[in-house]
């Protein structure tokens, strides 16, 4: 199970320094006019479209999201049958997706034989994944968030190339290739914590890219992140711990970010009883952020729950109710995908013996059947039929028209 809470925050200038004020991207400035344009959406903002959001209009979304009452589902996705299975999902289950890459995930896609010096690979990977994204996505005609999983100090060099990627993206199209990178520095001391991810702050708020930090730290292993063993006092993030961060970040004019506040969370899927969830901790710290500010918001941050497999729908459900708008899921859509691969062998496993020669005689060809496509396409469909459930318990389904 893989449960990690987050926040988001967009807070203007003047909410950062009494007084301040500054000039806002271009971007933004082409959002907020969108609110005039006619909507895409019926029932969400008129600065989301179809296609990859980012910016003021990826606000407006999770804005919407926490007001409604609904998440958006984050999946983890290494390949384009992956990436295609979560915009066919959101496109039936009506409502938008979150594609997310991790590092290990950008180098599969990039192929396991690439050269992977100075992290070359899984760079060039994540980014030829976001430009199939963009490709394609309006084609689905749903809100499609593309975002980078946890990314530890270690590995900071590969956030560093797909950075330069948004750049150069940023120069030609007004807007950044990703809509947002999380940054993982849970296992050091939280003042070093947040001064790198104050620092990226910095960098991503010029190119209107979200970032998304975790304190505490999710228990569990995923992708080369192995956190099995950790003190299980480090499972529960305390709500002073996210002020600090709220107050430090919102330094930052144009900052918009989450926080992975960690509850009890642990990566994978374990036997009911076996990990102790805490949602309660996100209501707290609603409570106690909101009291700080004196603003009047009951729900000053919007949470995001970082996996979800094999968590209770009721748990699902008390986290959105205290502002959670995005859920992360990865081991139950891995196991869907290839829960529709091993379905489909069997279907057909008769006709999967050579490439001659079936029940329907000795001569009769195979090729229709073992071509790659036809297995992968069942793990699409069981992958996004995996989703559509998913949805469901995140309240996601019909909130676009």
């Amino acid at each position: 199970m893989k449960l990690s809470t987050a926040f988001l925050l967009l807070a203007p200038a003047a909410a950062f320094t009494p007084g301040a004020s500054f000039s806002r991207p271009a971007t933004f400035l082409k959002s907020t006019e969108a609110s005039t344009e006619n909507k895409a959406f019926a029932k969400l903002p008129a600065s989301v479209k179809p296609g990859v959001v980012t910016g003021k209009a990826l606000v407006d979304l999770l804005d919407h999201a926490k007001e409604v009452g609904f998440a958006i589902p984050g999946v983890n996705v290494v390949g384009t049958n992956s990436i295609n299975a979560c915009m066919e999902a959101a496109a039936k289950y009506g409502g938008p997706i979150m594609v997310t890459f991790s590092k290990g995930g950008g180098q599969f896609i990039a192929g396991k034989a690439a050269d992977n010096a100075d992290d070359a690979a899984s760079i060039a990977g994540t980014i030829a994944a976001a430009k199939h994204v963009r490709e394609v996505a309006a084609l689905y005609n749903v809100p499609v968030v593309l975002h980078t999983d946890h990314c530890q100090k270690a590995w900071l060099p590969w956030i560093d190339g797909v950075l330069a990627a948004n750049e150069e993206y940023y120069k030609l199209h007004g807007e950044p290739l990703f809509s947002s990178h999380m940054l993982d520095l849970s296992e050091e001391p939280l003042e070093e914590n947040i001064a790198i991810c104050k620092e990226y702050m910095e960098k991503f708020a010029k190119l209107d890219i979200l970032l998304e930090f975790e304190l505490g730290v999710t228990g569990g292993e995923e992708d080369g992140v192995d956190n099995s063993d950790v003190d299980s006092a480090r499972l529960y993030t305390q709500p002073e711990e996210v002020f600090y961060a709220y107050e430090q970040l919102s330094q930052v004019p144009n900052a918009a970010f989450t926080c992975a506040a960690s509850f009890g969370n642990v990566h994978g899927v374990y036997a009911p009883g076996n990990v102790e969830l805490k949602p309660v901790i996100l209501h707290n710290t609603q409570k106690y952020i909101s009291e700080k500010l004196g603003n009047g918001e009951d729900k000053p941050m919007k949470f995001v729950f970082h996996g979800g497999s094999g968590s209770s729908v009721e748990d699902i459900q008390y986290a959105i109710e205290a502002g959670v708008i995005k859920m992360n899921i990865d081991t139950d859509t891995q196991w869907a995908f290839w829960d529709g691969v091993r379905g489909y062998e069997a279907k057909y496993h008769d006709y999967l013996q050579g490439q001659i020669g079936n029940p329907e005689g000795d001569d009769k060809p195979n090729k229709k059947y073992y071509d790659p496509r036809m297995m992968l396409r069942a793990g699409e469909e069981a992958m996004a039929a995996r989703l559509c459930k998913a949805a469901e318990d995140l309240k996601c389904v019909d909130v676009l028209n």
